[in-house]
């Protein structure tokens, strides 16, 4: 069975409504592994050997956070900054160049509206544009960057709104693991 490792930078997973349920929602799915990076790491020490272990031993990787002032919590900056640099600058035939061909996908979420991210919207750009910096980095990687996966207005959801989205996301991710498990089979 391949495996899709999610690594879920929520400051406080445990107790996150919407990130809640969305893991919960992904768990659900078979050869899912869901990774709570802050309750790994609460002092933002990282544990590389560990963090790189998992990364290579994935078929495919999955970046669930909230969008924090336009970009990434700190924790999963750090984790970039510790585990990517390690693996693509320090060894990277040992380890960096193994992540070559394997599928990103990002799970985004915000609390604003859909209508924020827009050229005329209190955000200006749209949240797929802000995500760009991650974009790069896979590319950087030569991993496989796919459609990003957005919710909107998460702190404001209504129980049946939050249930349907998490429904959407693991409808979204056993669809997206199917067709990168026959790419992989294809190759």
């Amino acid at each position: 069975m391949t495996r899709t490792l999610i690594l879920a930078f929520h400051p406080n997973l445990a107790g996150a409504r919407t990130h809640g349920a969305l893991a919960a929602a992904a768990a659900r799915l078979p050869g899912v592994e869901i990774v709570d990076e802050a309750a790994l790491y609460p002092d933002g020490r990282i544990d590389v050997d560990a963090e790189v272990a998992r990364l290579l031993a994935a078929d495919r990787v999955v970046l669930q956070f909230p969008v924090q002032w336009y970009s990434t919590p700190p924790l999963l900056k750090a984790w970039q900054d510790a585990v990517l640099t390690r693996m693509m600058y320090l060894a990277y035939d040992m380890e960096g160049a193994r992540l070559a061909g394997k599928p990103l996908l990002v799970a985004a979420t915000a609390g604003n509206m859909p209508e924020a991210y827009t050229p005329q919207g209190q955000n200006r750009f749209p949240l797929e544009e802000l995500l760009r910096p991650l974009e790069a980095t896979a590319h950087r990687c030569g991993l496989v960057w796919e459609r990003p996966f957005l919710l909107y207005r998460a702190g404001r959801l209504n129980d049946a709104e939050l249930a349907q989205a998490a429904e959407d996301y693991r409808r979204g991710l056993g669809a997206w693991i199917a067709a990168a498990s026959v790419r992989s089979r294809a190759a």
